[in-house]
C-alpha cells in the first residue's frame, strides 16, 4: 500500500492518560467477541480491547475536532469524520461501517460480506462520554458513525484475536510502506516487543491480552498502533486474568 500518512500530535483535553478508564465497558466488549467467536475472552483481554477502542476512537475525535475548528464549529458534523480520516490513513480503521452509513458514501469498503456490523449501536453511551471528556458535542448523526465505527473496529480486533488463537500467533502485522520513484521499498523492521507477539503459547481455548495486542498489531500501524499497545497494555496490567 503506498499512503503517506499524517501524524498530528496529541494535544489539549482530546489527549487522555492511559490511566483513565475507558467507556468501552468490558461486558458489552466480551458480548462482541461472541458474536465472532465461541472462543472464551479473559478479563485482561477484554480490557486491552477496550483501551485500544478507546485511543482510535479518541484519535479520530481529535482529527474531526481540528477539522471542525478550522470552521469555527463546536458541534462535529458528519464532514469532520470524512476529514479526519481522509486526512491519516491511521485512522482508516472499522471501514466495514461504510457501506452502511450515508457519510461514506462512495468510499471503498474493505469488507467483502453485506452483512451487519456485529455489535452495531452497542456503544453510543460511550462514545457520548468519549466526546464529553475531550470537550466536543457531535450531532446524532456523527455519535452514529462513531459508535458504528467502533463497533466495526472492535468486530475486526476480535475475529483477529480469534484467528490469532486458531494459528498459534500472528502471521502478518499492519503497515503502510512509503515509496519513494525510482527507490526499492521494503517493509520496515519489526521491534522485538512486536515479534513477540508472532508466536503464541498459552491456552487455546481462550483469547488473553497478548491475543489483543497480536490482533492489533495487524489492524492498526504507525503511531496508533504504538499508542494502542502501550494503553491496553497499562489497562490490562491493571486489572487480573479471567
Amino acid at each position: 500500500m503506498t499512503a503517506q500518512p499524517a501524524h498530528p500530535e496529541r494535544t489539549g483535553p482530546g489527549t487522555a492518560p492511559v490511566t483513565d478508564v475507558s467507556p468501552f465497558k468490558p461486558a458489552l466488549v466480551k458480548a462482541v467477541f461472541r458474536d465472532v467467536s465461541p472462543l472464551h475472552v479473559s478479563r485482561s483481554a477484554a480490557w486491552a480491547a477496550a483501551a485500544v477502542t478507546r485511543t482510535v476512537l479518541t484519535e479520530i475525535i481529535d482529527g474531526a475536532r481540528r477539522a471542525a475548528a478550522e470552521e469555527a464549529r463546536r458541534k462535529l458534523v458528519p464532514g469532520d469524520l470524512r476529514s479526519a480520516i481522509g486526512r491519516n490513513v491511521e485512522l482508516e480503521v472499522g471501514s466495514q461501517w461504510y457501506g452502511h452509513s450515508a457519510t461514506f458514501y462512495g468510499r471503498r469498503s474493505r469488507s467483502r460480506k453485506p452483512s451487519a456490523v456485529a455489535g452495531a449501536h452497542r456503544f453510543e453511551a460511550a462514545v457520548r462520554k468519549l466526546l464529553r471528556s475531550q470537550g466536543a458535542a457531535a450531532v446524532p448523526v456523527t455519535v452514529r458513525d462513531l459508535d458504528g465505527i467502533a463497533s466495526a473496529f472492535l468486530t475486526d480486533l476480535a475475529r483477529d484475536a480469534a484467528m490469532v488463537v486458531r494459528e498459534g500467533g500472528v502471521k502478518r502485522f499492519g503497515t503502510v510502506i512509503l515509496e519513494t520513484p525510482g527507490e526499492p521499498t521494503s517493509p520496515p523492521p519489526l521491534d522485538d516487543s512486536l515479534l513477540a507477539l508472532s508466536v503464541r503459547s498459552g491456552d487455546v481455548r481462550t483469547i488473553g491480552r497478548d491475543d489483543v495486542l497480536a490482533a492489533t498489531t495487524i489492524q492498526l500501524f504507525g503511531g496508533v498502533r504504538q499508542r494502542a499497545l502501550t494503553e491496553a497494555r497499562e489497562a490490562a496490567q491493571n486489572t487480573s486474568a479471567g
